[in-house]
């Protein structure tokens, strides 16, 4: 097995449930940190969102291994921040018999 090229730096990102003052809530997004990742791409299609078509996107995303339950462990209902894209995490598995890298299988949804 060859090692991953972790040379692209993104932001690990929860959402944070937040009340809206009339019995409901919004979410937003509170940053967990900073990861380096090697960036795959897997497959692409357009699919139909609410109002316009969608591009969707998939991508390995291979990080540094954390131990179960620790902030810097990504999870599902997470997603990663690159500047202005976002990949919500789908799943997360170890890479690796030794579980030094974990494997994040992403999507990217874009407007076209």
């Amino acid at each position: 097995m060859t090692l991953p090229i972790l040379s692209r730096k993104l932001t690990l990102e929860t959402p944070i449930r937040v009340a809206d003052g009339a019995g409901g809530y919004s979410i937003d997004w509170q940053p967990m940190g900073t990861l380096w990742a090697e960036v795959k791409a897997r497959t692409g299609a357009e699919g139909s969102g609410v109002a316009v078509p969608l591009s969707k996107s998939r991508f390995t995303m291979t990080v540094r291994a954390a131990p179960i339950g620790s902030p810097s462990r990504p999870r599902p209902e997470q997603r990663f921040r690159d500047a202005t894209r976002l990949f919500a995490i789908d799943a997360v598995v170890e890479r690796d018999a030794d579980s030094r890298f974990l494997t994040c299988y992403v999507t990217e949804e874009v407007a076209v």
